[in-house]
């Protein structure tokens, strides 16, 4: 079975000067500071500090063949999503960073397959980029957990997945624009403490607004982070669906209900919580997802599930890549793009303590 790893990002090389373009506050721009390494500014300000292997194939899939990983799928850094500009404006960054992202792709040969961004503040601009990326080589979509006030159960945003359920666009849900700003500036709390909580958001949102009542059981849709903290609170939002009247929203029926409707990925860094989370979703709904190549991310991209002595075999081959295959339709497109066997690939090196 492929390894593939669900949850990786990329940003160009090269950005368009929107701000040059379009009035409004700056745009994300890249700032190339020595050889392979590089800032993402907005204006003035530094935003995060990035390498190459954000923008160059053969960076990405030196480190895939050293961590064993056949298939990577990318999608762009939040930042980019433009959710709070012109619908317009974000319509044309979002077509301009999904070709970019299969630019990068067609360099790995075979190896990187990418999601397409969407200007989702408009939801027909939204359906027609969506329709328009999948038909350009794009093998799903990566939204955010919300767009300004609306979280996932907004009317339009549920006809926004009604679509991508039509059109077979699988969908990645991302936190960005963390609750809190003011009080999770320091110490990175806003990836270490919001990330988990916008994504622990979006999914009561689907549940308790009714979305996944009104979404067909064909949406295929998946939430980073292992689902923030979802698997852990889960008793906590069952016990108050069954208690509290005002703790129901409009579902039609409790939170452990709609466990079958979603998917998760195993970027939790701790084999007790990597077993709590199979245990909560089963080993059916977990994919490898490594959040590579940013330092919050696993550092050994499968290392966790490969070595964990909580999971058996199969439960292993499911999430390091079988559930990866059927959710992304990619088994036939990745039987050509599997890793060559070498000193840190292969069915070996995947099965192998680090060193």
């Amino acid at each position: 079975m492929p390894i593939v790893d669900i949850h990786s990002h990329f940003f160009p090389e090269a950005t368009p000067d929107f701000s040059a373009r379009f009035a409004g506050p700056p745009w994300p721009s890249i700032r190339h500071d020595a050889a392979g390494q590089a800032t993402i500014m907005l204006g003035d300000r530094e935003f995060r500090r990035i390498t190459s292997a954000c923008w160059d194939a053969e960076a990405r899939v030196a480190d895939m063949e050293r961590d064993g990983v056949d298939l990577q799928v990318l999608c762009a850094t939040p930042v980019l999503f433009a959710y709070d500009r012109p619908a317009g404006q974000a319509l044309e960054c979002a077509r301009i960073y999904n070709d970019l992202a299969l630019d990068v792709c067609a360099r790995a040969n075979g190896r990187l397959r990418a999601l397409c961004q969407v200007p989702l503040q408009d939801v027909d601009m939204a359906c027609g980029e969506v329709s328009r990326a999948m038909r350009a080589g794009h093998i799903g979509v990566q939204i955010g957990s919300h767009v300004g006030p609306k979280n996932l159960d907004d009317d339009g945003l549920v006809r926004f997945l009604a679509h991508c359920a039509s059109e077979g666009a699988p969908v990645l849900v991302h936190p960005w624009d963390m609750l809190g700003p003011d009080r999770t500036a320091r110490y990175m709390a806003g990836w270490t403490v919001g990330m988990p909580a916008e994504t622990q958001l979006a999914i009561v949102s689907l549940i308790l607004g009714g979305g996944f009542d009104r979404l067909p059981p064909s949406l295929r849709i998946c939430f980073v982070h292992g689902g923030g903290s979802f698997a852990y609170l889960l008793g906590r939002l069952e016990n108050a669906w069954r208690n509290r009247d005002i703790a129901r929203g409009v579902s039609e029926h409790p939170p452990s209900h709609y466990l079958t409707r979603f998917f998760v990925d195993s970027a939790v860094f701790d084999d007790r919580a990597l077993r709590l989370l199979v245990e909560v979703m089963g080993d059916q709904r977990v994919m490898l997802g490594s959040d590579y190549p940013f330092p919050l991310g696993e550092q050994r991209v499968g290392s966790l599930v490969r070595h964990s002595p909580s999971l058996d075999a199969t439960s292993k081959e499911r999430i390091l890549g079988g559930n990866a295959c059927g959710f992304f339709a990619l088994s036939d497109s990745v039987a050509g793009a599997t890793a060559t066997p070498g000193p840190a690939a292969g069915a070996d090196a995947r099965l192998a303590p680090e060193r």
